[in-house]
């Protein structure tokens, strides 16, 4: 079993940056992609970023040049950085994870409980 905690999360102006972090931890062979996803109440869940074990990143276009996904594979560890936060933004953040729980290659997504971002005007 992996189990993926958020952290970070807060209420910041308009303007203002976050950084929100996941941690995976538990018993896996290894972590492939690591996304982040945003939720706001009675909305869909939407993909806002993307990243590889490679590295290769890819963007929801509403983020595109404020956000940045990175992660530390050493630390089974991704980070959002979020920067030029807009009231739009406000949502729960989650974190998702593509699992190698054996090493036999059977893939299985997880999922954290979320992070509450909140961009006040």
């Amino acid at each position: 079993q992996v189990q993926l905690e958020e952290s970070g999360g807060g209420l910041v102006q308009a303007g203002g940056s976050l950084r929100l972090s996941c941690v995976a931890s538990g018993r896996f062979f290894s972590i492939n992609a690591m996304e982040w996803y945003r939720q706001t109440p009675g909305e869909q869940r939407d993909l806002v970023a993307t990243i590889t074990s490679g590295g290769n990143t890819n963007y929801a276009d509403s983020v595109k040049g404020r956000f940045t996904i990175s992660r530390d594979n050493a630390k089974n560890t991704v980070y959002l950085q979020m920067n030029s936060l807009k009231p739009e933004d406000t949502a729960v953040y989650l974190c998702a994870a593509e699992v190698d729980d054996l090493g036999y290659g059977d893939i299985y997504n997880y999922w954290g409980r979320g992070t509450q971002v909140t961009v006040s005007s």
